[in-house]
């Protein structure tokens, strides 16, 4: 396949940046698109040129670090897939692709396509965690937990932080993401002593990071690459406003 990309090239976060684009040629309809990038990045070294930073790490679809909108779409068109999991066959000999970071206040650029998307380290930091002394692995069966929430919490904790729900939020909303991380935790026994501190905090260290507000257009769960649905940002609202009423006692 020849193709032409379309790649945001930025040299730092007070750079203006721009579009820049450039011929691939030969790429294997079987390479993935980060291979596709490989490919460019070699020829840009070849030929003494800068080459295009971008975040990757397992290429496996699971560390969450592949980071860029392609043709507009989080991840790319390829539904419920990362960006090193799409594969050139999605694309057509001859096409031009736009690459581009993903856009929002809470993810300054840093260089190129890489984000700073620190400020889901500090929602972390904020609650995603339990204080409730394990030692060594438990027995399995020690606490028992109702396989309806088990699966819930298992579905919330397959997110991987890759921040494409914000990227796709026209508000640049984390909402989808925080909700995943109280889900996951407040629906295990082990979660429930700090259940309402949990979501208050990492809610408000959502809003000191500077992600907007969620107003549930939805776009969050349709670039997902994990399918965590759209229905945990109201069980994070209710869960929050049970907080609150239990923090007036």
């Amino acid at each position: 396949m020849d193709i032409q990309v379309r790649v945001w090239r930025q040299s730092d976060s007070s750079d203006k940046g721009r579009m820049v684009t450039y011929d691939v040629k030969d790429i294997s309809p079987d390479a993935s698109f980060l291979e596709m990038l490989d490919v460019l990045n070699e020829k840009l070294i070849l030929d003494g040129a800068d080459p295009v930073a971008f975040d990757h790490d397992c290429r496996e679809g699971i560390c969450g670090m592949c980071s860029m909108v392609i043709d507009g779409v989080a991840h790319g068109p390829q539904r419920a897939t990362t960006t090193c999991q799409l594969h050139m066959r999605h694309f057509k000999d001859g096409d031009v692709i736009d690459v581009e970071p993903w856009r929002a206040a809470a993810f300054p650029v840093i260089k190129d396509l890489v984000v700073d998307r620190s400020a889901f380290d500090r929602i972390i930091q904020a609650g995603g965690y339990i204080t409730a002394p394990t030692g060594a692995a438990p027995e399995a069966h020690a606490t028992p937990v109702p396989k309806k929430d088990a699966d819930l919490a298992f579905e919330a904790a397959t997110c991987i932080a890759c921040g494409a729900c914000v990227a796709a939020c026209p508000n640049g909303s984390s909402m989808l993401f925080t909700a995943a991380k109280v889900a996951h935790l407040g629906l295990m026994p082990q979660g429930q002593p700090e259940r309402d501190t949990r979501v208050i905090d990492m809610l408000q260290a959502q809003d000191d990071a500077g992600f907007g507000g969620c107003t549930n257009m939805g776009e969050c769960a349709e670039v997902c690459p994990k399918g965590i649905p759209l229905n945990l940002i109201g069980r994070l609202n209710s869960d929050y406003r049970k907080a609150l009423r239990n923090s007036a006692r």
